[in-house]
């Protein structure tokens, strides 16, 4: 029996480098020292010490990597390297307060207006000397789009638009931006409306580096417009100037949705080339505001400017 209770608590325990070290140095057991009486009883004592010892230490140290994790399927833009998936539970946010976007009342809100069109009200703020949107625009036109295609992402984040539709390349609503579009070049009218409301415009790289500016310069305005939940791996921001951008991500051209959750884009009215406009960006990992170039066709975020 008690050659038993011996192979069984040293079977258990040898797998540990540091008991494995503990017996070496002290077990009674090692010593060829004494008299056989005196063995049997220090081994004895040994065992019922080393059964009594509960291995907490390891049962409770949580795994480096506990969970599967897959890449989801990557695009041709040049975004940001793709993250691993999130899992359920990595959708909470850090802070206590959630993103939901509800309509304000322009009778009793001076910072708040309604767009015409539709009956949508915005909240608005002032950074240094512009008024901005505070919410991402959700006015329903064609091409563009709900995340995921599902109403409920609208709701929240604002509709998904293509850069020719940002720009009102059909001229519905002005003729600055008639024209623009993909697989053309075009020279648009500046203040460029857009699908923006009367009154306000879609902003080019030279307002977007202002509001940079006006919240500390590029290298900190990503933390400074982020907001302060909803964005991946506790990348939120602390959303200091109030223009609470959430992480609405964008739709490919192939039709699929990726980065909700972990980037914001929004378009400028500035091209690049007849495939190509600037768009701001803000990423989950990244504490700048950086003004990229990407795909025409590609659907994002439109925050609209005050004329």
């Amino acid at each position: 029996m008690l050659r038993m209770s011996l192979h069984k608590c040293m079977t258990r325990r040898l797998s540990h480098a540091s008991l494995v070290n503990r017996l070496s140095r002290h077990s009674p057991c090692m010593s060829l020292r004494g008299n056989i009486v005196t063995v049997a009883i220090s081994c004895l004592l040994f065992v019922l010490v080393a059964c009594g010892d509960d291995d907490s230490d390891f049962a409770t140290r949580p795994s480096d990597d506990s969970s599967s994790s897959v890449t989801p399927k990557s695009s041709s833009s040049s975004k940001v390297p793709e993250p691993a998936e999130k899992s359920s539970s990595s959708t909470k946010s850090s802070s206590s307060s959630e993103y939901i976007r509800v309509p304000c009342d322009i009778e009793t809100d001076e910072n708040c207006f309604e767009d015409a069109r539709d009956g949508q009200t915005y909240k608005t703020v002032k950074i240094g000397d512009q008024v901005w949107m505070a919410e991402n625009l959700n006015y329903k036109t064609d091409s563009s789009f709900c995340y995921n295609d599902s109403v409920e992402y609208c709701e929240k984040y604002g509709r998904l638009y293509t850069w020719a539709v940002a720009m009102d390349s059909a001229g519905t609503w002005s003729a600055n931006g008639m024209g623009c579009g993909y697989n053309k070049t075009c020279s648009p009218t500046y203040p460029v409306r857009g699908v923006c409301p009367s009154g306000w415009h879609l902003p080019d790289t030279t307002e977007w580096n202002t509001l940079f500016n006006a919240v500390g310069g590029s290298s900190i305005a990503g933390t400074k417009l982020k907001f302060m939940s909803e964005w991946y791996n506790s990348g939120n921001g602390t959303d200091d100037f109030g223009f609470s951008a959430p992480p609405a991500g964008y739709r490919h051209y192939y039709g699929y949705y990726n980065y909700e959750g972990r980037g914001a884009y929004f378009w400028s009215s500035t091209e690049f080339n007849s495939n190509g406009a600037y768009y701001m960006g803000l990423y989950y990992s990244y504490d700048p505001a950086d003004l990229n170039i990407d795909g025409k066709n590609y659907g994002f975020s439109v925050r609209c400017l005050k004329d």
